[in-house]
């Protein structure tokens, strides 16, 4: 009966919440020594894109409000972009060829992974995107697919957390 008076929280500050949680997870060490995502601006793209993936892809399924906070966080991550853009000295210019290309990339990824139905297609989908088709990397994009593939399921039992604004991607794994 509690949960009946719970202030509900903003959709932004939802949106906040997650996209911090996110970032931090993408930036785990783990995930550029164990797993071997280059450790360059195209793999922390593609860490952030993964990450974000899961949360989206749970969001989806969680309701209108859930969809309402879905739609903050996109803009919040776009947002992300323009900022490290920024950092790296991109001027207005060329600003919105820039994003334009990211937010075809974003979403293009995201189209991918949701289409995996599997953790072998995933991992297709993986070693074409992070790891740019090195088939070297064929033990790692298994273990990265594992591991988001879990994540993905287990976000989507998460509905009331990810309304919240908090996700447990559970522990950092180890590879």
């Amino acid at each position: 009966m509690l949960p009946r008076f719970r202030a509900k929280l903003k959709p932004a500050i939802a949106a906040q919440r997650l996209y911090d949680q996110i970032v931090s997870r993408a930036r785990e060490p783990v995930f550029y020594t164990g797993f071997a995502v280059p450790d360059t601006l195209d793999g922390r793209f593609d860490l952030l894109c993964l990450h974000a993936f899961t949360v989206m892809d749970a969001l989806k399924s969680a309701g209108p409000a859930a969809e309402k906070i879905g739609t903050e966080l996109a803009s919040l991550i776009f947002a992300g972009f323009d900022d490290a853009l920024r950092q790296l000295g991109v001027s207005d210019v060329g600003m919105g060829r820039r994003i334009k290309a990211m937010a075809d990339a974003f979403y293009g990824r995201l189209k991918a992974y949701g289409a995996a139905r599997d953790e072998s297609e995933l991992a297709a989908a993986l070693l074409r995107n992070v790891y740019r088709g090195d088939g070297a990397r064929q033990r790692e994009t298994a273990a990265l697919a594992h591991y988001i593939f879990g994540l993905r399921h287990a976000l989507r039992d998460q509905s009331g957390l990810l309304l919240e604004g908090r996700s447990d991607f559970g522990i950092v794994p180890i590879w």
